[in-house]
């Protein structure tokens, strides 16, 4: 997935949140975010598992594109995220770009200092 579409998902997402006149009877994402963080939280924890099993099943002979198709149902559930918070793919973006060349181990002690 290129970071434009990304930035066009979320657009989309954006343009079903409650206040831009997304219909949650003819969108499943208007219904996520009209019904609140309780469920779409829940979404992505469950997305995140799903995830983790396919990944796991992947070392026990299953297919590596369920891996694939369980995070981006991940991701896309953190769109949905995003975008109740009326933030975007490009605010995750540019966190990563802004961690680019950072070991790892420094940004992880970086964030626990502050």
């Amino acid at each position: 997935m290129t970071p434009d579409v990304l930035a066009r998902l979320s657009q989309v997402i954006a343009s079903r949140r409650p206040g831009a006149g997304g219909d949650a009877a003819s969108s499943y994402v208007a219904g996520l975010l009209q019904r609140g963080p309780d469920v779409f939280l829940k979404k992505i924890g469950e997305e995140a598992t799903e995830l983790v099993i396919a990944a796991k099943n992947v070392e026990q002979g299953g297919a590596r594109e369920r891996i694939v198709s369980e995070a981006a149902d991940l991701w896309f559930h953190t769109l949905v995220a995003l975008a109740y918070y009326d933030l975007a793919a490009a605010d995750v973006l540019a966190e990563l770009a802004r961690r680019e060349g950072l070991s790892g181990l420094e940004e992880k002690a970086r964030r626990k200092a502050s």
